[in-house]
């Protein structure tokens, strides 16, 4: 049959590792596919790096990625650059107003624009993949698309950054505090020369936002995610929590309530006996439930050359078969806004760790503000004593509205003996 022919917009780790995929694994592919599948067109700045891939001699060369986007000799355009606007952004809107089908890794584009594209995809009658947008190798986007497609799903929750994962298992493995773990994923390339998109959770909830309107037929919402990084959890933390019986990760949570839509990325404890809690280093995990296949999980590295041109192949693979399936699983126009839950109604428990002066009558101050706000006391830590001097004091504390779990903490911080702000991580009971 007659092959199908890529264009590849970027040619760093991913496009690289594509590339290598498509020529290794070139037979498997085409029996698989129906048909041969060959690049025909390559954009990226520098012509002479060395990638570790042959690019052959037929293979168009262009320094422009949009100008490929526009002219190259192509049934599919795969978009590996990134960034939620720019290049990427055009090279995936003139692509899809070429007629082309278009495969991307790019979350953090759909993240922002996913429903227009997916519009304007629709409208041309043109596939758009991004299966490598979301935890690399996982096929995460299949599952909730093809697999759970009979399930009404009431939660979807992920450890979605390697990076974050890989940092808090080596602090809690090494008892060493987060800077200095940081700049150990950086020297190993596992983060960021400028780490914050992966340590303050926005990575993470631009994959979310993704699942969560795959999982609930709902526009992407990205500006309506609660975010919050790891920056603040301390070896001490993780610490305490082994001792309490947690593992602290970085979770991405989406969950149908009686207020709406729950979109949260943020640090929790999760009990050690879960299997997400098992996930360490830089894997990611996804946990789906729906109403009659109950809970299924995945796991699997998600970012790398390997991982993530892995994902990218199974899209192209499915676009060489034939295979179409409206964007986010149902057509736009049927992608209906479900209203999203505050997070001040969040309802669950809490890990709060407060360092206090060690002096008569703190305990009964810091009982009196949780009990004004309703707030109760599961159980609690005091190590040592230390008379005058500061002392950590841990609580977990019983399923409380966040609202009231806020004001209770704002009290505390009000005590002449707490010298430091509060510490609160929730606790997820999976």
């Amino acid at each position: 049959m007659k092959p199908l022919k890529i264009a590849v917009a970027g040619l760093g780790t991913v496009g690289a590792g594509l590339v290598k995929l498509l020529s290794d694994n070139a037979g498997i592919i085409a029996a698989r596919a129906g048909r041969p599948i060959v690049v025909t067109a390559i954009s990226a700045r520098d012509r002479n790096r060395d990638r570790g891939i042959v690019i052959g001699a037929d293979v168009a060369w262009y320094d422009d990625a949009a100008q490929m986007a526009a002219k190259a000799d192509a049934d599919v355009i795969v978009e590996v650059i990134g960034g939620s606007e720019g290049i990427a952004r055009q090279v995936v809107e003139t692509a899809i107003a070429r007629g082309l089908h278009v495969v991307t890794a790019n979350k953090a584009l759909l993240a922002h624009h996913g429903v227009a594209l997916a519009q304007a995809a629709e409208a041309k009658g043109v596939a758009l993949g991004f299966e490598a947008a979301v935890a690399g190798g996982i096929p995460i986007i299949k599952a909730l698309k093809e697999g759970l497609a009979g399930n009404s799903l009431s939660r979807v929750t992920g450890i979605l950054n390697g990076t974050c994962n890989y940092i808090l298992t080596t602090m809690r493995e090494t008892g060493r505090d987060f800077a200095d773990v940081l700049a150990e994923a950086q020297a190993l390339g596992y983060a960021e020369a400028d780490p914050s998109f992966d340590i303050d959770g926005v990575d993470a909830a631009h994959k979310l936002s993704i699942l969560t309107s795959l999982a609930f037929a709902t526009p992407v919402d990205f500006a309506s995610m609660y975010v919050e990084g790891i920056r603040h959890v301390s070896a001490v933390d993780i610490d305490f929590a082994d001792k309490l019986g947690y593992r602290i990760k970085l979770l991405g949570i989406a969950q149908a309530t009686d207020h709406g839509i729950e979109q949260r990325v943020h640090p929790c404890m999760v009990p050690v006996t879960t299997p997400i809690a098992t996930v360490d280093g830089v894997f990611n995990a996804v946990v789906a439930e729906g109403d009659f296949v109950g809970r299924s999980i995945y796991e699997g590295r998600g970012a790398g050359a390997g991982p993530t041109a892995s994902a990218v192949a199974a899209d192209i693979i499915d676009i060489a078969r034939g295979n179409r399936s409206p964007v986010f699983g149902v057509p736009v126009g049927a992608l209906a806004a479900k209203g999203i839950a505050a997070m001040e109604r969040r309802q669950g428990a809490y890990y709060m760790r407060l360092m206090v002066l060690d002096r008569p009558g703190v305990l009964a101050d810091v009982a009196q503000a949780l009990r004004a706000e309703g707030v109760s006391v599961e159980q609690m830590i005091q190590p040592g004593r230390a008379p005058g001097e500061t002392v950590p004091m841990v609580m977990t504390l019983h399923d409380t509205v966040e609202a009231d779990m806020n004001r209770a903490v704002a009290r505390i911080a009000a005590l002449d003996a707490v010298v430091e702000p509060p510490r609160l991580i929730r606790i997820e009971h999976m």
